[in-house]
């Protein structure tokens, strides 16, 4: 049992870090899906590539129903039968993943037909399990720990990607249809007792005075619409909470695109080999890392430095800055720094990153106390969907550009130059956000229409 703050009932680090091990095993499972499963139908069956990637997108397409998620453990009151249910949901889609991939060697309309089912079942695994995960924590998590919180956070599922691509990726040499199988499930059996174990008893019971307030709530909930659609337009209706969500979409829209950018630009641009290039994608994962470590660092304790949404503004207009930079590597090309933009880019992502959750903590339990899990979800459905698009426009975006004017260089700085405006566009919003008890959102909640 994880131990609690008596004064306050917050969670101390061993705490957080349970919870950090449930993001983990979210993250191990959907590495799974999205990276190994990709390459095995991709090389080892010589299925389009345009096939795994469709079906990943379809994972965060569904994840548009996290608000709805959201909703239901707001009027239950616990966040742990949903990430236990979602956990459930995720190990199940993954295994029907692998079996569906290897169905599509012999069967494949029926095959496809499964997969479509598996990916559903992983997006909605995700949207429960991962929404329900960031309401719990931003509950019971003390507000001067929330950074630092949000670093475990990041640090974990990275970790969780690097553990089970490394584990299986042992196993499965010599590749077998079998195998793939087999280690699939065991992972994901793994994944799900580890995060079963993780949240065992570490939702705080709940004191005499929340008792009071829930059978308070019930008995308005009687007497007013508690809907789905109501609890969404309510949200939908303070400022700060759809600023954010606008704030979400444009600055994960902006990160995901050019993360797919960054190894073609090196070897079209830069002339990089395929291992040099992998070199600097790792550079930039290394210094993502360190900037959401040195969030977590800045903003923990009593002697913060700085405030969330200050570092959410400084990692966005980082990040369009370096973005900027790499347009510029374009003009100049060999002699220019480029591992040293990239490092800038990673470190500005990491600090933005970090700090954005945090903030999205903050706000979660601000404005209707009842709906914390809608906003949430909200916010994890604006995320999924920039997610989704972010890949295809970037791409189109160069492709479009090169076939226009029949330069990678101009393709890829034109796009380069459009992120860094998104990033820009994200600051602006950012620096709206108020993440301060001292200053409620409750009062400029403006009424919503019958």
């Amino acid at each position: 049992m994880s131990r609690l703050d008596e004064q306050n009932s917050s969670l101390r680090w061993l705490g957080i870090c349970r919870l950090g091990l449930v993001q983990a095993a979210l993250g191990s499972v959907v590495v799974l899906v999205t990276s190994t499963l990709n390459r095995v139908m991709v090389v080892e069956y010589a299925l389009p590539a345009v096939l795994p990637g469709m079906l990943v997108a379809l994972h965060y397409a569904v994840q548009m129903i996290r608000p709805r998620f959201g909703h239901g453990s707001d009027k239950g009151g616990r966040r742990t039968p949903w990430i236990i249910g979602g956990m459930g949901l995720l190990a199940i889609g993954g295994v029907l993943c692998a079996l569906s991939a290897v169905g599509m060697s012999t069967s494949k309309v029926p095959a496809l037909l499964l997969a479509v089912v598996a990916y559903s079942l992983v997006g909605l695994g995700v949207g429960s399990a991962g929404t329900s995960l960031l309401v719990l924590m931003a509950k019971q998590v003390d507000e001067s720990r929330r950074a630092a919180a949000a670093t475990i956070m990041w640090v974990m599922m990275i970790a969780g990607f690097a553990v089970t691509s490394t584990a299986v990726g042992h196993f499965l040499d010599p590749f077998s249809p079998s195998r793939l199988i087999q280690v699939t499930a065991i992972a994901a059996a793994i994944a799900f007792l580890a995060a079963a174990l993780a949240v065992w008893n570490v939702e705080a019971a709940p004191s005499v005075n929340e008792i009071s307030a829930a059978a308070d709530a019930r008995r308005r909930a009687k007497r007013q619409d508690s809907s789905f659609k109501t609890a969404l337009r309510r949200v939908w209706a303070e400022p700060e909470a759809r600023s954010f969500t606008v704030f979400v979409f444009v600055s994960m829209l902006a990160y995901s695109a050019q993360e797919l950018l960054l190894e073609p630009f090196a070897g079209l641009v830069f002339g990089y080999s395929l291992g040099q290039s992998a070199g600097l994608s790792g550079l930039w994962h290394a210094s993502v890392l360190v900037g959401m470590i040195s969030v977590g660092i800045a903003c923990s304790g009593r002697r913060r430095l700085g405030s969330l949404r200050g570092w959410t503004v400084v990692g966005c207009c980082g990040s369009a800055v370096a973005l900027i930079s790499l347009a510029g590597a374009d003009l100049v090309g060999p002699g220019w720094p480029l591992r040293l933009s990239v490092a800038a880019l990673g470190f500005g992502n990491g600090v933005f990153a970090v700090a954005a959750i945090g903030s999205m903590m903050a706000l979660a339990h601000r404005g209707d106390a009842n709906s914390a899990g809608v906003r949430m979800g909200l916010w994890g459905a604006a995320q999924a969907i920039a997610f989704a698009l972010g890949g295809l426009f970037g791409t189109f975006l160069v492709d479009v550009i090169r076939y226009l004017f029949g330069s990678a260089i101009a393709a890829f700085a034109m796009v380069f130059i459009v992120e860094a405006c998104l990033f820009f566009v994200a600051a602006r919003f950012a620096a709206k956000i108020r993440t301060s008890r001292s200053q409620p959102v409750a009062a400029q909640i403006t009424a919503v229409p019958a």
